[in-house]
């Protein structure tokens, strides 16, 4: 993805230099169609070509040191493109969050992914997906299976699923043995604000003392109403960095599916700026919260 009049990070720079061991913890790689396969059911998106030099083009831009590999929807669970990317960067920045169908986990190939980096197992249901019956009590199991292996192999669960789903799952997380990252602050609508019941339980969780909920500030533009800079998310980011800045990390979520000719990354890294202006809170986001969760020396 070249500097074009349809970047919209074109003329953008950084507005503060990222801190030591900076970490972009949520990111998508996608390949050549010929060579990577996509899932073609229930896609939102026509994956673009994203490889991984597209991607370091812009994190080097950003100062960013150690780099956490997102499977994407777009290839189910063959996670054969992302584990290819994760190893051409060299063992000690890099982490995996891999898609896996718990029901037939070998541990063989669990044992290899592990020494690859894969520290986490992704579960994804779709952000725009509307309120369903039935559907939390179907993903327990699943969860509870998923849960089990990652205990043995010391990785945690990645959710990505919407808002309304996260609080019907709300007493099962809070129950989890390993620790979970939940991904786009929640995906609570934004213009509902941070005082929304939904998002206020959330914000306990995050803090009830275990120090198992990580938050992850990415993907704004997927729960936001739009507009100059997102200006409905802040209320929300700036709560949780207030609440609980210890189990918070930040992501691109590059190439930012959906929304890749509207948002910038470089405009998503400032952003975090203004919502945290102390460089001591950044540090703790980019660079020592991520270090404890994916096990970066």
């Amino acid at each position: 993805m070249g500097e074009s009049a349809h970047d919209p990070d074109a003329g953008r720079a950084p507005d503060y230099p990222a801190p030591r061991h900076a970490c972009d913890a949520h990111f998508h790689v996608l390949g050549p169609v010929d060579k990577y396969r996509h899932v073609t059911t229930d896609l939102r998106y026509k994956p673009p070509y994203e490889p991984l030099e597209s991607y370091m083009k812009i994190a080097r831009r950003l100062g960013f040191e150690r780099f956490v590999f997102v499977q994407p929807s777009a290839y189910g669970l063959d996670n054969s493109c992302m584990l290819d990317a994760m190893a051409e960067l060299d063992p000690g920045i890099r982490r995996g969050i891999v898609h896996l169908d718990e029901a037939n986990a070998d541990d063989r190939v669990l044992a290899s992914w592990h020494a690859l980096g894969v520290r986490g197992v992704r579960i994804n249901i779709s952000p725009v997906r509307k309120p369903e019956a039935g559907l939390a009590d179907a993903l327990r199991p699943k969860i509870a299976r998923t849960a089990r292996i990652c205990q043995e192999l010391g990785w945690h669960l990645d959710f990505l699923t919407p808002g309304w789903l996260i609080d019907e799952l709300m007493g099962t997380l809070a129950e989890l043995p390993v620790d979970f990252s939940v991904a786009h602050m929640g995906l609570y609508p934004a213009s509902d604000g941070p005082r929304q019941a939904g998002f206020q339980r959330f914000l306990k969780l995050a803090g009830d003392g275990s120090r198992r909920c990580w938050v992850k500030l990415t993907g704004i533009y997927r729960f936001s109403q739009g507009g100059p800079d997102f200006a409905d998310v802040r209320p929300i980011a700036e709560a949780l960095i207030d609440a609980v800045p210890g189990q918070l990390i930040w992501g691109s979520d590059f190439p930012h599916l959906s929304f890749h000719d509207k948002v910038g990354t470089i405009q998503l890294y400032n952003l975090l700026g203004q919502w945290a202006p102390d460089s001591a809170v950044r540090e703790r986001i980019l660079a020592i919260n991520p270090a404890r969760l994916y096990g970066f020396e």
